[in-house]
């Protein structure tokens, strides 16, 4: 028996979540179904986080312990003729035994996807928000630049487990404009659940001039309960696990030419009039 590391992409359109549930289709059960059928016999596969209903990922990894006589490469063709439609296995490899994709983890990645439209576009808000009236992209690069450092995310979300802390390391905050998208990418030790989509919210209504700036750096220095949370929660669409890492890997991105990029005690005098 050897343990594997499996790197998973997934359309989490039609899922209720990553984590198996009594009932509704989750990717924890698609997957775990799909390895029973290559004489899987274990109760759970283990996985680097769980994403909410309607989230996407292109870089989830999970681990199992399974008797397998061939190689890596057989291993996922053999692994992705069982899974559904929407859930694929990019890579496999035979890993120590001792790998968790969890505790290993050093970091993860996220991207969320928005365009600005005042008409609905079915096809395209499948995998992003759109967002109407539009955002001043300037100031979104401003209230990324803040989020750099350690800070107390209280105010974006709750731990897995009541109790535990909310102070989290981001290390990447960039705004990109990719085709005719805008990709809030964001790179941090973890995440609190709903950060991400709490962060991308308060950022487009600051953006849009609906909120006022103070209101990003009130909640980042005066942690707060759960009642007293950032409101407002951009939809799950937009939002994908881009990659989870590893000790071996590089944490950090580099903003991309034409990027503005401000250090994290910067944001106060780098603010727009």
């Amino acid at each position: 028996m050897a343990r594997y590391q499996v790197i998973i992409a997934y359309d989490g359109t039609h899922f209720r979540g990553f984590q198996r549930q009594a009932t509704g289709r989750t990717v924890q059960g698609s997957i775990e179904s799909a390895l029973r059928k290559l004489g899987w016999q274990s109760k759970s596969i283990l996985a680097a986080g769980r994403t909410d209903a309607g989230v996407h990922a292109s870089g989830q990894v999970i681990a199992f312990d399974l008797v397998w006589e061939h190689s890596d490469q057989a291993l996922k063709q053999a692994l992705n003729a069982h899974l559904p439609f929407d859930v694929v296995a990019r890579l496999v490899k035979q890993v120590q035994p001792a790998f968790h994709p969890r505790n290993d983890a050093i970091a993860r990645r996220y991207r969320y996807a928005l365009f600005t439209q005042a008409e609905r576009d079915p096809l395209r808000e499948r995998y992003a928000w759109r967002i109407w009236p539009a955002a001043n992209l300037d100031r979104l690069h401003q209230t990324a630049a803040c989020l750099i450092g350690k800070h107390d995310f209280a105010a974006f979300g709750t731990p897995p487990r009541i109790g535990d802390d909310t102070v989290r390391q981001i290390m990447g905050a960039t705004w990109k404009v990719e085709e005719a998208y805008w990709v809030f990418e964001v790179s941090a030790d973890a995440f609190l659940y709903h950060m991400v989509r709490r962060l991308v919210s308060l950022q487009i209504a600051i953006a849009q001039g609906q909120k006022p700036f103070d209101l990003l750096s009130q909640s980042l220095h005066q942690p707060t309960t759960p009642a007293g949370m950032v409101q407002g929660l951009a939809p799950p669409q937009g939002l994908v696990l881009a990659e989870v890492i590893y000790p071996s890997q590089d944490v950090f991105f580099r903003a991309t030419p034409g990027e503005l990029k401000f250090g994290e005690n910067d944001c106060a005098k780098n603010l727009l009039p």
